[in-house]
């Protein structure tokens, strides 16, 4: 009898193990957020693209305002930010720091920029559309002094026009200032767009006819990785010039890859490949560029710069069966 119910006892346990078997391990999931905003959204697919990939991660996205989304990577509703912009939140920055509730992996591009830019062609010309140069030594916002009729305001002949950021933006009122600052009152009239819409395409329509436009704007944006525009340049940034009349350049802001230091205790796997993810600006506005033009499609846009980026890429993930793993999923 005893004989019989070992049996018994170990047959159920050979099925359990076979059914156990048979059911694969859940696949480790990590949750991104979606600001408002094109370029954590696809920053967010191609970080995801290879955890998927390459590690076997399960990717989910949730959309969320910037501050709300903050405290839910703090909280641990979020796992990963891969932009925050540090200097616009750093009370909250500096605090979820401190708190050691979120660990800082470092830039995801070079410092974000803003400023005022010139089509290239207004300073080289474009043989290709029969465009001569208009102002060749048009370097800095100095030499604006010696160009400005090339943007003359039709509307007020006597005056540029420079295409300011839209009134509410604190882009605007320190527009204001700069013009002010460094002497152009007199001769550089701003016009505000309306939106940052419309500011866009005011650029866009200056540049498809070939004319001389100057205007307010900044990195990285699909704006800039479609057109070939020049950052002129300002004075160095300066704290207490900037403090006193916004003098000088604008500050350019750092822009943190954050994970909740709760699941990346759970995922040292891959804490070095999100420490090692890094894109120009330059890279990123192509990217945003591509995106806008093929449906605005994030994953799309991600899948596209992973296939024609493939050495980069390789350089973060530093191995090679995972490697190998991406390479067939991009085929």
């Amino acid at each position: 009898m005893k004989k019989r119910i070992l049996i018994a006892v170990l047959a159920c346990l050979s099925l359990l193990l076979v059914l156990t078997a048979s059911v694969p391990a859940a696949a480790k999931t990590v949750m991104f957020a979606d600001l408002s905003w094109d370029s954590i959204q696809f920053h967010n697919r191609v970080v995801a693209f290879l955890l998927e990939k390459g590690w076997g991660y399960k990717a989910e996205y949730t959309f969320s305002e910037t501050m709300p989304g903050y405290l839910g990577l703090e909280r641990g509703d979020i796992d990963i930010i891969l932009e925050v912009w540090t200097d616009a939140q750093k009370e909250w920055w500096e605090k979820a720091q401190k708190s050691g509730k979120v660990h800082n992996a470092g830039s995801v591009f070079p410092n974000a920029v803003s400023g005022w830019y010139v089509p290239r062609y207004v300073i080289e010309g474009d043989l290709a559309r029969n465009i001569r140069p208009a102002a060749p030594e048009l370097k800095s916002v100095e030499d604006v002094k010696k160009y400005w009729e090339i943007f003359k305001n039709r509307e007020n002949p006597k005056m540029g026009r420079f295409y300011n950021a839209p009134t509410g933006w604190s882009a605007h009122t320190i527009n204001l200032n700069k013009i002010k600052a460094y002497g152009l009152k007199e001769i550089l009239e701003p016009f505000d767009p309306g939106s940052g819409t419309a500011l866009a395409t005011a650029i866009k329509a200056a540049f498809d006819r070939g004319i001389p436009v100057i205007a307010y704007y900044w990195e990285p944006t699909p704006l800039l990785g479609m057109l070939d525009m020049v950052r002129i340049e300002e004075p160095p940034h300066d704290p207490e010039v900037w403090a006193k009349n916004n003098g000088c350049s604008s500050p350019a802001y750092f822009v943190a890859k954050a994970i909740n230091v709760k699941w990346l205790d759970a995922n040292r796997e891959v804490l070095g490949l999100i420490e090692r993810y890094f894109m120009t600006l330059e890279q990123t506005n192509q990217a945003l560029a591509w995106m806008q033009a093929n449906d605005n499609d994030a994953k799309k846009a991600a899948v596209w710069f992973l296939r024609e980026n493939a050495d980069q890429w390789k350089g973060w993930v530093q191995d090679e069966e995972r490697i190998g793993l991406i390479e067939k999923a991009l085929q």
